[in-house]
């Protein structure tokens, strides 16, 4: 996929619908929906994401239902009558703390997603049915895989299913393949937890978010240690977003690969309510003056009804439009800076690298270094406080003058890994 500088950066939600969350794909009520995009598309925004559960879509291995992949198509064609265009995720997956997976894949019948044959066969399976069922609807951006899958694989899950590099790319592989068969033309992607970039050992590599997919995601959240250690409002919070978007292009075979800045938020145990509109004002124009950025979808529509239990408390209030339906300081705010910020203006010259340093199969040394508080992260942080526009490259890139100058990278910048430990850890999940 090749993004054009005229086309205008895209501004969205990732839906939360605000009458029962996501386990409104149970019993879909359209109206519910309307009255949702209605104050989205209110606040200028052009598309949402929609998250329809995997267990809803596919009980058992062998049963996609039909009527279940009718309300996907439906909610996509309300999208449509507000003018905006729809990404769905549809294996799904994990959503705030709550993970979602059929009773084929767990307890007696285990199975790792990952790597089963009888699971990758019924990945593949819905994931055609659900494309074929989308693949004319105009307003469909394409699928993500699903929503922060790889935290499956994670070491620090309950349950894990762990995954070698090798292992992970041909799951994406081959779920992309099938998004491409049965929805062709799209731009269908990928997504991970940033343990892909800050989790040493972890299955997902950069290169993978980076190389694999027609868009590179990036999913922002300063509650992994950012905030913890500078501050919710300090520079490395407010230009997080815009690190991880930097990160991705080191690793990208291509250096005008777009980014999708897919889901970022303002959380409530890192910020208080009335710093969250400059938080969000900040994270936006940081991300804005970054090289092929495709758009910010921001995390998330609605808050969370506080008559459901269990949630971790800072997913109750992230939401750009209360229960009530009126939209939050933080959501207006999104809405006075979307017009400015869609048309697209020149970004800055990023002449100088921070060099990450990789093994021959470019994994790096180090993704602790990357995580906050590491020498890699460290030394963006003391770039951004200087005045400083940098870059990052890794190690390879750096060995060779053609991949700098294809670049415009003149200087160079070589962080100690020995200095400078880590402090990253996903706080999101952590519930009474």
């Amino acid at each position: 996929m090749t993004l054009s500088q005229d086309a205008p950066l895209r501004f969205g939600a990732n839906y939360t619908p605000s009458r029962g969350w996501m386990h409104a794909w149970l019993d879909l009520d359209l109206d519910d929906v309307r009255r949702d995009f209605a104050g989205l598309a209110a606040l200028g925004l052009d598309h949402v994401r929609i998250f329809p559960l995997w267990p809803v879509l596919q009980p058992n291995r062998t049963l996609i239902r039909d009527s279940a992949l009718a309300d996907v198509r439906a909610v996509v064609d309300v999208a449509a009558e507000f003018g905006m265009d729809a990404s769905v995720d549809v294996i799904q997956g994990h959503l705030s703390s709550f993970d979602f997976i059929p009773s084929w894949l767990s307890t007696w019948h285990d199975k790792s997603m990952f790597t089963h044959p009888q699971a990758l066969s019924g990945q593949v399976a819905l994931i055609e049915r659900l494309g074929a069922a989308l693949r004319e609807a105009p307003n469909f951006l394409g699928f993500t895989l699903g929503n922060e899958v790889n935290q499956f694989s994670a070491a620090v899950h309950p349950s894990p299913w762990p995954v070698t590099p090798g292992e992970a790319a041909t799951w994406l592989t081959t779920l992309l393949d099938a998004a491409d068969r049965s929805a062709p033309g799209r731009p269908h992607v990928h997504s991970e937890y940033d343990a892909a970039w800050y989790m040493d050992g972890h299955g997902f590599v950069p290169a993978h978010a980076s190389r694999i997919g027609a868009m590179t995601t990036v999913h922002s959240w300063i509650f992994n240690g950012t905030a913890q250690r500078y501050g919710g409002r300090s520079v490395a919070s407010d230009r997080h977003a815009e690190y991880m978007i930097e990160l991705s292009r080191a690793f990208a075979a291509d250096p005008a690969r777009p980014v999708w800045l897919q889901e970022v938020g303002a959380p409530s145990n890192c910020l208080e309510p009335e710093q969250t509109p400059g938080f969000l004002e900040a994270t936006v124009r940081a991300a804005a003056r970054t090289e092929s950025l495709w758009g910010v979808t921001w995390w998330c529509s609605h808050d969370v009804s506080r008559e459901l239990a269990d949630f971790p408390e800072l997913e109750y209030s992230l939401g750009l439009i209360d229960q009530s339906g009126s939209a939050k300081p933080i959501g207006r705010r999104f809405a006075e800076i979307v017009p400015e910020l869609r048309v697209r203006r020149p970004v800055p010259a990023r002449t100088t690298a921070i060099v990450i340093e990789v093994d021959r199969d470019e994994i790096p040394v180090s993704r602790a270094a990357m995580s906050p508080g590491g020498a890699i992260f460290q030394a963006w942080v003391d770039a951004c406080e200087s005045g400083a526009d940098v870059a990052f490259a890794t190690s390879l890139t750096a060995d060779d003058p053609a991949a700098l100058a294809a670049r415009g990278i003149a200087d160079l910048i070589r962080p100690d890994l020995s200095r400078g430990i880590g402090v990253y850890s996903s706080s999101n999940t952590v519930v009474d």
